[in-house]
């Protein structure tokens, strides 16, 4: 009797253990897709964590923003220079960056004065007068012109005029009468619109275009001997050696200017010879 008994047991246990080695079979592998549930401590960590790595990547993105920002070029402001000295009508010595330079405004010429190869030609003082009225003291734009080239055969710079209230001065001195169109050479970017301006100035009959203007006078004749008696191969000469500054400017000139400054009558470089004198 305690045989069959102990044998029911034995195969009970035998039975447990062949069913527990099928339900194991059934369960998925450790390691296929089992995502292992968090603890309550990450899980309050990721909650604190979360709004500073927001603000982070925030904060981040502000800032490249920002130096995208700083980063894109600003508009260049147009340059204006002070008109240190007016020449003549056509001729301006401004300041660069603390240089003299001599400007020949292109398209325009006006009655020579101080030229001491020729006379005072007629309406040359009211011309020179007006562009010493008109700029004085005043700050002024340059505007060059790639058809013309960058300097004159005395080393002058070659350019528009504008002053700060926007006046167009070359075209402003033809459309009055100081000056009128001149083409050296080759046509210039504003050729044609100056060339009407001298036609409106002589309708109107302005400035060196009025009747009688120049009929029957006196023309102011200077007494300083021709350039051509002065030599250019050496130097010779000082300022000391001449009476007035339009005397030395002329040898200057007549020399090459800036570019044969044989005689070094323009130590500061800017186009005039000899400053100094009267």
């Amino acid at each position: 009797m305690s045989g069959k008994i102990l044998y029911a047991i034995g195969g009970c246990i035998g039975l447990f253990v062949v069913l527990g080695i099928f339900f194991s079979g059934l369960k998925p592998p450790a390691n296929q897709n089992t995502i292992p549930k968090p603890q309550e401590s990450d899980v309050v960590a990721d909650m604190i964590q979360e709004p500073e790595q927001r603000e982070t990547e925030n904060s981040a993105t502000v800032s490249v923003a920002i130096e995208e920002t700083q980063s894109v070029p600003t508009t260049d402001q147009e340059t204006y220079y002070l008109v240190t000295k007016v020449v003549d009508g056509d001729t301006i010595a401004v300041s660069i960056n603390g240089i003299t330079e001599t400007i020949r405004l292109i398209g325009i010429n006006t009655p020579e004065t101080v030229d001491s190869r020729t006379m005072v030609e007629c309406f040359g003082t009211e011309a020179s007068d007006k562009a010493k009225e008109l700029l004085t003291g005043k700050r002024v734009r340059i505007e060059k012109d790639p058809s013309q080239g960058d300097r004159d055969k005395y080393g002058r710079t070659l350019a528009y005029m504008y002053r700060e209230d926007g006046l167009f001065f070359n075209k402003h001195m033809i459309e009055e009468g100081y000056a009128y169109e001149y083409t050296y050479n080759i046509p210039y970017t504003y050729q044609s619109e100056f060339k009407a301006a001298q036609k409106s100035a002589e309708a109107k009959k302005y400035g060196l275009w009025a009747n009688g203007v120049c009929d029957g006078s006196e023309q102011t004749k200077t007494t300083t001997p021709p350039s051509s008696q002065y030599s250019c191969a050496t130097n010779l000469y000082n300022c000391s050696d001449f009476s007035t500054h339009t005397e030395a400017q002329s040898v200057y000139e007549a020399c090459g200017g800036a570019s044969n400054d044989v005689h070094r009558l323009d130590n500061d470089k800017d186009g005039l010879a000899c400053e100094s004198l009267p």
